[in-house]
């Protein structure tokens, strides 16, 4: 979709309060700049904080190495996400709950005289919990299901039993052999890319669609939405999710196996879509979803206890988007983060900056999880300085699904 080059109109009927929030993401003042160096020191492609270039409408900047900016010094990625996300969030009451209700009827009836309705992927964090209660609230019967790959924090699973068994869910949890997900992470770690949570990812989406196809259920209620997630990563900050191939091929490079792995590819994927006729169904794009709210809402009904920032529940996710992507890759995902909350009006490019400011985790936790990932891994403190100072590389240097999946999308006409 081609960028729009003026600014985006609004028509005045269809007015309500998402709307004036994205209005005041697109005509307030931009606040003044401040690139001073959030983290640790920063290796990687990157350039020096103070020489980056910084969006004057949200918070992204020249870290990430296809941004574009216009004449006004706004960057391409606030644009993208007006262009195709307004038609998400900009909705009437009236046409949310028409739709919402009529999502909800045809799911009810596609699991009508089976035990589940639904699968929920629920990890712990805010946007799964809040889809497993409003798919309860909704009169469903979801079946939970969680991916362990051995890095739970204790928060996590804590609001993980909280949740099913206040809302008397039942849920299902596959935990991944110890010493094949550890070796698959080694081999990723070895191969210096950058996407080391590719692993996790992708095998929390083939556990869903295997419980989904054991259950004969048709639709996975997934924690993904415009509000809180909708700013598209910039090219080099992830790798294609599907991608089994590639993970398959860095497995290979360091004698490791996906034997064991719950993985998922691009042709079982279309296996389950096709034939089986499943749909991934993003809930919370259906709804007025705001994060703070849903956030005081778990915290009130199920005794939901937060994180820092988003997807900390994890240990390692918590390790790699706080310490091992600013300090080896120059990436500090917090500004996706924070761009999307500027963009939907829950957070002000003021705060966000101030926020940026700080470490991406207190220090104190960052060594004890430095020490923790260490220990779990089998490394020395050397290892960990050697794998921080060796050069990143590209998952495009190990086989890959991804051309395939581009020619695939390109022949839908997406």
């Amino acid at each position: 979709m081609r960028l729009a080059q003026g600014p985006l109109h609004f028509p005045e009927e269809r007015m309500n309060e998402q709307t004036v929030h994205l209005k005041a993401a697109i005509t307030t003042p931009p606040s003044t700049l401040n690139t001073r160096q959030t983290s640790a020191s920063v290796a990687g492609p990157a350039t020096s904080p103070a020489q980056r270039q910084v969006c004057q409408r949200c918070v992204m900047d020249s870290s990430a190495e296809n941004i574009r900016f216009d004449a006004n010094g706004v960057c391409h990625f606030c644009r993208d996400f007006l262009q195709k996300q307004t038609p998400v969030l900009d909705k009437s009451d009236a046409s949310r709950s028409a739709e919402t209700r009529e999502l909800i009827d045809r799911i009810k009836s596609a699991g009508r005289r089976k035990r589940y309705d639904c699968v929920v992927g629920v990890s712990g964090g805010i946007d799964s919990s809040y889809v497993l209660h409003l798919a309860v609230e909704h009169g469903l019967r979801p079946l939970a299901v969680h991916m362990d790959n051995n890095w739970n924090s204790e928060a996590a699973a804590n609001n993980i039993k909280n949740l099913v068994t206040r809302l008397g869910v039942d849920l299902y949890t596959h935990v991944i052999e110890w010493q094949c997900y550890r070796s698959l992470l080694q081999a990723f770690l070895d191969a210096d890319v950058v996407d080391i949570e590719l692993l996790y990812d992708n095998a929390s989406q083939g556990v869903v669609y295997r419980q989904a196809k054991k259950h004969g259920i048709r639709h996975m209620l997934m924690g993904f939405n415009a509000a809180t997630e909708g700013l598209m990563l910039p090219r080099g900050w992830r790798h294609f999710k599907w991608d089994l191939r590639n993970m398959r091929d860095i497995a290979r490079s360091g004698s490791a196996t996906t034997r064991k792995f719950p993985g998922i590819g691009i042709w079982r994927r279309l296996y389950y879509h096709k034939v089986c006729r499943m749909q991934q169904v993003r809930l919370l794009n259906y709804v007025e979803f705001n994060k703070s709210q849903a956030l005081e809402l778990l915290e009130e009904r199920y005794d939901y206890k937060r994180y820092q920032y988003k997807h900390y529940e994890s240990i390692l996710t918590r390790f790699y988007q706080g310490y091992l992507l600013p300090v080896k890759f120059g990436i500090d995902k917090r500004r996706v983060h924070a761009s999307t909350l500027i963009m939907t009006g829950e957070m002000t490019r003021a705060e966000a900056l101030e926020m940026l400011e700080s470490p991406a985790y207190d220090p104190a936790e960052i060594e004890r999880d430095r020490k923790y990932f260490v220990k779990k891994m089998g490394w020395t403190e050397n290892q960990l300085d050697d794998y921080l100072a060796r050069p990143p590389r590209s998952h495009d240097e190990f086989r890959s699904d991804g051309p395939l999946w581009t020619k695939m999308r390109q022949l839908r006409g997406r």
